[in-house]
């Protein structure tokens, strides 16, 4: 396998979903490259079928792309992410978003995690350092983060405390080889779910919660807090049933 210019470091892969970003993917992907650098990381572009000038703007930075014809989902989005990666020998890949509530200057903690070699999966947690300087987040998405992942962690056991950062390190292969299909926003649900079924062992690491534009909205109707909750939970629970034989007994507990 090929490692990164550093040989001491496994070799990095970060990975960036993007749909319509042009207010900001040029901050991003400046701030990204220059970190980075310093570890020999390299960056693929996922673009889930942008209408704006952001395929324009990708062309003018150090990246690779993959390009969506038409907007598939961000869980369709972290699908392709992970098979790139295994598919291209990289040990890890970090996933990151790019509006900006991910800060690329955290990207040098991932790394630290990373070598420390102690988990499959390293996920950034929004609410479990609440004494860093950060945004109040919206109260139906705390309040829908908080009851799912208080529902995957007394039926997985996962010791979580935010479901739903997107800012992760993956190891690379294992990640790359669980059975994931679920292309909306609700992809972190299949995702626990499988994670635990397949023994991957999970870290949380403190990242600032940052909330820059209020009003980016989930669409196909989840932005209607109820909805969001459901169809987050049918997704859980779905997944659960499939996975069943593979988890704690308790995980079946209330589902029909």
């Amino acid at each position: 396998m090929n490692r990164s210019p550093n040989s001491t470091l496994p070799r990095i892969l970060i990975a960036i979903p993007v749909f319509n970003e042009e207010k900001s993917v040029d901050r991003v992907l400046t701030e990204v490259t220059r970190h980075a650098a310093a570890f020999g990381g390299e960056i693929l572009v996922i673009d889930d079928g942008s209408t704006d000038s952001t395929p324009a703007m990708l062309a003018q930075h150090p990246v690779e792309v993959i390009r969506h014809g038409k907007n598939r989902g961000y869980g369709r989005a972290m699908q392709d992410m992970l098979e790139w990666a295994d598919f291209r020998g990289y040990d890890w890949v970090i996933s990151m978003d790019c509006d900006e509530q991910h800060e690329p200057a955290s990207l040098p903690d991932f790394v630290a995690a990373i070598v420390r070699g102690n988990s499959d999966v390293i996920s950034g947690s929004r609410y479990m350092d609440e004494s860093l300087p950060g945004d109040p987040a919206p109260e139906d998405r705390r309040r829908i983060n908080a009851l799912l992942t208080r529902e995957l962690n007394e039926r997985l056991s996962l010791g979580i405390s935010d479901a739903f950062c997107g800012y992760k390190a993956y190891r690379a292969h294992v990640c790359a080889n669980l059975r994931l299909g679920v292309t909306g926003y609700d992809f972190p649900m299949q995702f626990w779910v499988q994670a635990c079924a397949a023994g991957l062992r999970v870290e949380e690491m403190a990242v600032r919660r940052i909330y820059v534009d209020m009003t980016r909205t989930f669409g196909n109707g989840l932005d209607e807090p109820n909805r969001r909750l459901a169809t987050y939970r049918a997704t859980m629970h779905e997944e659960i049933r499939r996975c069943a034989s593979r988890l704690p007994v308790r995980a079946m507990e209330g589902i029909a």
